[in-house]
């Protein structure tokens, strides 16, 4: 059973701000958030939510802005950020994440990691702005940034700076192949208007370094494979990610690197994320655990 907690003054928005929703938590009795806490700026009203905006629950006591009606961060944000975490080469130094939206996975990295410098590039101007302000109040700002711009510039990032994970969720669906939402920030989210994975792979190659790792998420394996030896990048691992027991695979995530002589990738058994009955798995349970998350 999971209670809601009291409200605390971080909970509380200073008087000036504006009319949105601050999400209350919804934790068991007892339990303490792990990780990092944020350092919410009380004297910055600007950094919470807006009319037509919520301020929701990430990892630990770090919080998300998200539009009511708008792009929301999901599963697959989620398990892209954990197969990140536990599959990067150690404790990554600088994180780049592609296409960052709002900033779900590039918050969930900078909460797991919290010495990392944290890069986000995102071209839309609703998103990129949401993003930065969910970086204002968890008081990350010095150490996390999101740019605006499109990914598949070369000099999306300072010459000559390389990172040791890159992430990224692109969109699935080539233009002209499926109906263009009309929530505001959902089309660039679901139809390639700038690029699909082989933009993501071409821009990862850019800023990997020797030993780095990028970790994507995709619903087509094969067209994964396709783009990352295009770039020169190879697919060292994949776990398929299936939404209830019985059903087909929703998406994969994928481990890619600049080995590309290490022959066929291995492919881990699926994560199912809830059984034949709806409830969550053991396994989901434990990854909701590692990032933050309560039971």
């Amino acid at each position: 059973m999971t209670l809601d907690s009291p409200l605390s003054t971080v909970d509380c928005p200073p008087r000036a701000a504006s009319r949105g929703i601050v999400r209350p938590a919804r934790r068991p009795a007892g339990w303490v958030a792990p990780g990092p806490s944020p350092l919410v700026p009380a004297d910055r009203p600007q950094v919470w939510p807006r009319s037509g905006e919520d301020l929701c629950y990430l990892a630990g006591d770090w919080r998300i802005l998200q539009r009511v009606r708008g792009h929301r961060w999901s599963l697959d944000d989620l398990v892209t950020a954990w197969f990140a975490a536990t599959h990067v080469d150690g404790a990554p130094a600088r994180i780049f994440d592609l296409g960052c939206g709002i900033g779900a996975v590039l918050m969930l990295l900078a909460w797991r990691f919290p010495a990392a410098r944290c890069v986000g590039i995102e071209a839309q101007a609703m998103s990129v702005a949401l993003a930065r302000r969910s970086l204002a109040w968890n008081g990350v700002e010095r150490r996390c940034e999101v740019r605006r711009g499109d990914l598949r510039e070369p000099r999306l990032a300072a010459e000559g700076t390389v990172y040791d994970l890159v992430t990224g969720t692109p969109p699935y669906l080539p233009a002209g192949t499926a109906t263009v939402p009309t929530r505001s920030q959902q089309a660039p989210c679901h139809i390639e208007q700038r690029g699909g994975i082989e933009a993501y792979c071409a821009a990862a190659a850019r800023l990997l370094t020797p030993r780095g790792r990028f970790v994507v998420c995709h619903s087509r394996p094969a067209r994964v494979a396709s783009a990352a030896a295009t770039a020169g990048l190879a697919i060292s691992l994949r776990r398929d990610v299936i939404p209830r027991a019985g059903k087909a695979a929703l998406f994969s995530v994928f481990v890619l690197q600049r080995d590309t002589t290490a022959g066929a990738p291995a492919i881990a058994a699926p994560l199912v994320v809830r059984d034949p009955d709806g409830q969550r798995t053991v396994e989901f349970g434990v990854l909701r655990q590692d990032m933050g998350m309560p039971p």
